[in-house]
Formats: structure tokens, C-alpha cells, sequence
């Protein structure tokens, strides 16, 4: 999971700031991005107490994860009542044929992203890599593969906004969904090496948030140091 958002944030991001600079939404970058970053030091906090999430931390993190969907709501509903969602005319598409693109489209996305990690594990496995590794890379990989095709693609259309909520909205859901969901259900031991993974995590935050304050754009150059920061990353998962 804490592998997951490092590529969403790095790899993801950093992808869409090479297709083309992001323009940056100041109500994305003080809200939901501050609260993402919030959501991981939360985590980091539950991992460093006792080296456990137990069924009363994760649902502390879905009772977070609540508070964040009525947020999300009520601003959502605030702003269209202020006509904050009044959009530009568009070529239209029949509801049953974006019903057929958007079915086959998930459909695609959901077999590559199963065949990538199914077969990239089996890979790995084969030359002895431990199983942290190849959740921190191949499966996270696998895992953000949707985010990096629609994010890339929103944003060589121009989509810059959606393309920085999508990873921002997926890696909120991760934490406080996901991760509290499973450890609600069953309790579970956190590696050492998970809490340098999300110190790691909110320092590359920090970096992306500076980036994206400064003119409230990330810019090719930018990206590149992303994808750069991502590669040093894995190198020394691999040593580590």
C-alpha cells in the first residue's frame, strides 16, 4: 500500500509533469493534498507506537476516511450550488456508448493491471527477491496502473486537475480505506522497514507540495526529478 503511493506521487505525477507542466488547483493543493499528507502521518504515528495496526486503529482511520467523504460532499454540493460546476460545451456522447467505453476501459485496465502483477511476481520471485520487495515494486506497480493511464492520458488532454486529484483521491483512499479496512478486519505487524517507507513517503510530499505551490505548477524539470527521486528509491529497496 505505502508502496503504492510513493509511485502514485512520484511516478504518476511525475509522468504527467513530463507529458506536459500541471496547473495546479489551490483548493486541491490546501485541501485534499494537505489532508493526504495528514492521512500518512497518521499512519506513520500507528506504525512507530507499537509496530501494529490493531482493529480500533483501523477503524479510527475509517471513522478519518468518513469524515473525508462528508468533506468532500458538502463542498461538492456547496460549490454547485454557487454554480462553481457550470462547464464548457462539449461534444456529446450518447449515455449508452460512454456507458460501453467506460465499461470496456476499466475492463482493460483491471486485466493488464492483474496480468502485470501476476506474472511480474511470479518473475521476481523466480530470481529470490523478497516478498516487501515486490510489494513496494511490482505490485505497486501493478496496483497504480489505472492512475498512471488515466492520469498520463487526462493530462496530455489538458486534464491537469484531474490527473493530481486522481493520485491525491487514491492515495487518501488507500490509507484510509484499504489499509483501515484490512487491519479492521485482521490485526497486523508493521515492518521495521515500513516506517522508513512512510517517513519516506511524507518527505516526498513535502518536496511535491513545494513544487507544486512554486507558481502553482509543476513543471517538466520538476517531473523529471520526480521519476529521478522514484528511481533512487527503488535502488535502495533493492539493497536494503
Amino acid at each position: 500500500m505505502i508502496g503504492s503511493n510513493i509511485f502514485n506521487l512520484l511516478v504518476v505525477t511525475g509522468a504527467c509533469g513530463v507529458v506536459a507542466p500541471v496547473l495546479v488547483d489551490k483548493k486541491i493543493l490546501y485541501g485534499d493534498y494537505i489532508f493526504s499528507v495528514f492521512a500518512a502521518a497518521v499512519m506513520l504515528v500507528l506504525f512507530v507506537r507499537d509496530r501494529n495496526l490493531s482493529r480500533l486503529d483501523g477503524c479510527v482511520l475509517l471513522l478519518i476516511f468518513g469524515y473525508f467523504l462528508f468533506r468532500m460532499v458538502k463542498n461538492t454540493l456547496a460549490s454547485r450550488a454557487a454554480g462553481g460546476h457550470e462547464e464548457e460545451e462539449e461534444k456529446k456522447i450518447s449515455p449508452l456508448k460512454s456507458l460501453i467505453f467506460m465499461i470496456g476501459g476499466l475492463s482493460a485496465i483491471v486485466w493488464g493491471g492483474n496480468l502485470v502483477v501476476d506474472n511480474a511476481s511470479l518473475i521476481a520471485a523466480s530470481f529470490g527477491l523478497s516478498q516487501t520487495l515486490i510489494g513496494l515494486t511490482v505490485v505497486a506497480f501493478g496496483t497504480s496502473l489505472p492512475e498512471l493511464v488515466t492520469s498520463v492520458v487526462a493530462s496530455a488532454k489538458g486534464e491537469n486537475s484531474l490527473a493530481l486529484g486522481n493520485v491525491i483521491g487514491s492515495n487518501i483512499f488507500n490509507i484510509l480505506f484499504v489499509l483501515a479496512a484490512s487491519a479492521a478486519i485482521s490485526p497486523m505487524k508493521v515492518d521495521g522497514l515500513a516506517v522508513f517507507d512512510g517517513i519516506f513517503l511524507i518527505l516526498s510530499s513535502c518536496l511535491v507540495w513545494y513544487f507544486a505551490r512554486t507558481k502553482m505548477t509543476l513543471t517538466r524539470k520538476e517531473g523529471l526529478i520526480m521519476l529521478g527521486l522514484y528511481a533512487v528509491y527503488t535502488g535502495y529497496i533493492i539493497v536494503r
